[in-house]
């Protein structure tokens, strides 16, 4: 699959671009492609879990995105492999002076192959302006979560997204059918920081979706269970809802570490239900 984003010389910025494969090779999942230009790099694979499962970290070398760069990631899992992608550290996307921001971000998932897409926490500075379009081919009997957390502003400092300009597109398609769209716009104001329809005064919204196995409504409550028991000690607010083919949480809130251990409560909830393990948590997390 090839990197649709082409870098224009007329723009200001990094213009960098990763290519990532996998096979399985008897019962190991092996990394057989990676390509990469500055500011993207990989970090060797990891196997915390076995040879079966390859774990991945993308490495941002410029410590943060500004406006006028272009990023472009091009992931391919072939059958029936098995990768855990994260990255090494939070995103930082820097105040723009007026240009936008951008990363392409596209996914293809073959028949029998499962794609963990977990990155770490992104930190939408006031006054960034940035764009970000994640694509995902999914074959049948394909899996693919992701999960997405957001913090608008340097909360420690004070900080609140008053200015700027945020757009989030996720599409996930199998065979020319749309599976999931999910389409995201902040834009910084006042307003947008305090109204209930927006970030309600919280700096965090999160995404967790599993788009493969159709979900019972049993497993639902499960997750929604997750939340309501940690819910009581959380001014935080939450959501499950059961998709066609998988499920969607939902979180607004103003903790890191609080999102984060409810997702992997899910993730550790589908891993055993629908591949048999338990999840495992990268050696990069923070603990």
């Amino acid at each position: 699959m090839k990197n649709s984003l082409t870098e224009n010389p007329g723009l200001k910025g990094w213009h960098g671009s990763l290519e990532l494969a996998y096979a399985q090779s008897g019962t190991a999942t092996q990394m057989v492609s990676a390509k990469a230009t500055a500011p993207l790099k990989m970090q060797r694979p990891f196997y915390p879990e076995g040879e079966g499962v390859c774990h991945s970290v993308i490495l941002h070398t410029a410590g943060g995105i500004v406006g006028g760069d272009s990023l472009g990631q091009s992931i391919h899992l072939q059958e029936n492999a098995h990768a855990l992608i994260t990255t090494a550290a939070a995103a930082k996307i820097y105040r723009s002076m007026g240009e936008v921001a951008r990363q392409t971000i596209q996914i293809q998932v073959d028949s029998g192959a499962y794609c963990e897409w977990l990155p770490q926490e992104s930190i939408i500075f006031n006054g960034a302006i940035y764009r970000q379009d994640l694509r995902i081919e999914l074959a049948p009997d394909a899996r693919f979560l992701l999960w997405e957390i957001n913090r608008f502003g340097r909360s420690a400092r004070g900080e609140t997204f008053v200015q700027g300009d945020w757009r989030s597109q996720t599409e996930i398609w199998q065979q020319g059918r749309p599976l999931w769209i999910d389409r995201q716009h902040l834009q910084g104001s006042e307003s947008a920081v305090a109204s209930d329809h927006a970030l309600g005064g919280f700096p965090i919204v999160a995404t967790l979706a599993w788009i493969a196995d159709p979900v019972t409504p049993e497993l639902v409550q499960e997750a929604r269970s997750l939340w309501e028991t940690r819910s009581s000690s959380s001014d935080g607010e939450a959501g499950v809802t059961r998709l066609t083919h998988g499920l969607l949480c939902r979180y607004r809130g103003s903790s890191t570490p609080e999102v984060r251990n409810w997702f992997s409560e899910v993730w550790q909830l589908l891993r055993l239900r629908f591949i048999g393990r338990p999840s495992c948590p990268p050696r990069v997390w923070p603990i």
